[in-house]
């Protein structure tokens, strides 16, 4: 079987283990079985947008849709979301992948999904995705690497959406929060990163303050973000960030 971290660009600084690893075409998916969403997802925004005719993009598809490539066992669907109170949130952003309709497509799988409260969802999470992409965009980016994961703290009580059957569990647990870790290389080779750590809710507070130290989202997910980048082990910086790009 081919490695696909040798084959997915996305994948060339390393990512954290996973139970199944769904290889799109132009991001990939680190999927938790027994969470029925992804324990991480990895891209690179719009990556060769400049071979890509038209710049401005494809219009959002819509098309949600559970991801076969996963046992029925094991994967969520469209009914455990239907009523729940809770957004069909995307990992992978569908407006860091507009290019081609197929590759906006593939952010619609459910594989890319976890329940979020949609005020956290439409309000800072999409915040957030948009700041990110205003970094790829400066003249001074080259690639922009965003690694995704859902959180649970297991002293809390973890709540789910759907319901159980006889026959398989179709109830997708809703994470307690989620982790953004932005790789940025820029055209001389040189990388900086910032990790960012928000509730599952609502929030006021500037995106600034929920900066945290890679090091400490690592333990929190279970695994090295960035394995691949040697040298300055620039993942396990000690400073605290304080302020955006």
């Amino acid at each position: 079987m081919d490695d696909p971290f040798q084959m997915q660009r996305e994948l060339r600084y390393g990512a954290p283990v996973c139970d199944q690893i769904l290889t799109g075409r132009h991001f990939t998916i680190g999927y938790s079985w027994y969470f029925r969403q992804p324990k991480w997802t990895l891209e690179i925004i719009n990556r060769d947008r400049e071979l890509v005719n038209d710049p401005e993009g494809v219009e959002r598809l819509d098309n949600f849709r559970a991801d076969t490539r996963i046992p029925k066992r094991f994967r969520a669907g469209l009914k455990a979301y239907k009523g729940s109170g809770y957004d069909r949130g995307h990992l992978v952003a569908s407006a860091n992948q507009d290019l081609q309709d197929i590759q906006n497509s593939e952010t619609f799988l459910l594989s890319n999904m976890s329940p979020q409260a949609p005020q956290f969802n439409r309000g800072i999470w999409r915040e957030l995705e948009m700041e990110i992409r205003d970094l790829d965009s400066r003249a001074s980016t080259l690639e922009t690497y965003v690694l995704t994961c859902p959180v649970f703290y297991f002293g809390e009580t973890i709540e789910r959406i759907g319901k159980e059957q006889e026959d398989f569990g179709i109830s997708v647990p809703i994470p307690h929060a989620f982790i953004k870790s932005v790789l940025a290389e820029n055209k001389r080779g040189r990388h900086r990163l910032w990790t960012f750590q928000i509730p599952n809710a609502p929030q006021t507070e500037p995106l600034e303050s929920f900066l945290v130290k890679t090091y400490d989202a690592e333990q929190m997910v279970g695994g090295r973000f960035w394995d691949r980048i040697a040298g300055g082990d620039l993942h396990r910086d000690k400073s605290r960030p304080r302020k955006m790009w």
